[in-house]
């Protein structure tokens, strides 16, 4: 995009970066301000804590064959959508601020493209792992049924998506050729297109809303049903168990997102009195914050991911020392817990400890109805 002369009347491929800010009204500083630095700092700091969290995530489903099932899957691919986003946001970091003025056009639209595809990705991730538990608890699975072959394309499809979103302004979605309608928050895209952007994530929350609001009403129904083979405390904690864990779900996915989502319609509908730039950042790093929030909800609070964090972090300290020579991939830190699998007892492994998820609050009626 970026061309030496206007070859079409009204468009201006070579004006710079600076031009278009200009227009819409969102300055460029030429020096660093106080606000400059809190806003790098915390940025940085946010995408450090991100990138580290979810490759903890990565290794620890990789190396451990308790989590190869489907729900697992998902989440690797949840927790690969986050460390991109945790890149792509510290790729961000070392591109705002007084170094917007030194980016070419193409130099910006591949900053943002990183930005929308990554945060795409973590939200259709969050979208599927939902309906995949919708799917399993109506049947009464710990583990969904699906083949290698269908979690495969339904990753596939996730980021073919999630890319495909990132590249839309790029492949014409832009206001090169219509200054009028330019962005404040974003002044080469379209405001049109921001508006698009955010319906699409609210209708996607929406979709998690019902998905999760079904499996509560479900699950507290058949609580309800065998109240009487059980005792009334294990019904109250099956049903608060699954209220606690879909209220993190949604109330964090709620704090990160509102804000931003908010500001994008503002902009989009052409608000000029609502100040949207002096929230921007803020905003954006909130809803960087949620790729932090999920690896907390979905794996920290996993019992048996928990144990292979430790053993992880165990091993490389262990690594650390000058007499050690062992390896993540043949460690024997019972990171791996194999010998249940040896016995060909995996089945019972599964069913006798933590469920992931949604499903930590359904695992006693689960159990209850099988016996």
């Amino acid at each position: 995009m970026d061309k030496l002369t206007d070859d079409v009347p009204g468009c201006y491929y070579n004006r710079t970066v600076q031009f278009f800010y200009e227009q819409s009204g969102k300055n460029i500083s030429a020096h660093w301000r106080p606000r400059d630095y809190v806003v790098v700092s915390l940025g940085m700091g946010v995408s450090v804590i991100v990138i580290l969290a979810n490759i903890l995530v990565m290794v620890a489903i990789f190396i451990n064959r308790r989590f190869h099932f489907p729900i697992y899957y998902l989440l690797g691919n949840l927790a690969a959508a986050d460390l991109f986003s945790g890149i792509a946001y510290l790729h961000l970091m070392f591109h705002t601020g007084p170094w917007t003025i030194k980016l070419s056009k193409n130099q910006w639209f591949v900053r943002q493209t990183l930005i929308d595809s990554s945060l795409t990705a973590s939200v259709l991730n969050l979208l599927a792992i939902a309906l995949e538990r919708h799917q399993t608890i109506f049947t009464m699975q710990l583990h969904s049924k699906m083949t290698n072959r269908r979690v495969v394309l339904l990753i596939a499809l996730i980021w073919g998506l999630a890319i495909f979103m990132g590249l839309v302004p790029t492949m014409g979605w832009h206001c090169l050729c219509d200054l009028e309608n330019c962005s404040t928050m974003a002044p080469m895209y379209k405001r049109s297109y921001l508006v698009f952007w955010a319906v699409l994530n609210l209708f996607t929350f929406s979709l998690m809303v019902a998905a999760y609001t079904r499996i509560f009403v479900y699950v507290r129904h058949k609580s309800q049903r065998m109240s009487q083979h059980t005792s009334q405390i294990r019904h109250k904690e099956t049903v608060f168990n699954l209220m606690k864990t879909v209220s993190m779900i949604l109330g964090c996915f709620v704090i990160c997102w509102t804000p931003g989502l908010v500001l994008l319609m503002l902009d989009g509908l052409g608000c000029e009195s609502c100040q949207v730039l002096r929230y921007e950042k803020y905003c954006l790093v909130l809803a960087e914050c949620n790729s932090l929030v999920n690896p907390i909800i979905y794996s920290f609070r996993d019992t048996d991911m928990l144990q292979t964090f430790k053993r992880i972090l165990c091993c490389l300290c262990r690594r650390g020392d000058a007499g050690r020579k062992d390896t993540l991939s043949g460690m024997r830190c019972n990171t791996l817990e194999q010998e249940p699998y040896e016995n060909g007892d995996a089945e019972l492994v599964e069913k006798t400890r933590g469920a992931p998820l949604i499903l930590k609050g359904t695992e006693d009626m689960m159990t209850s109805t099988e016996s």
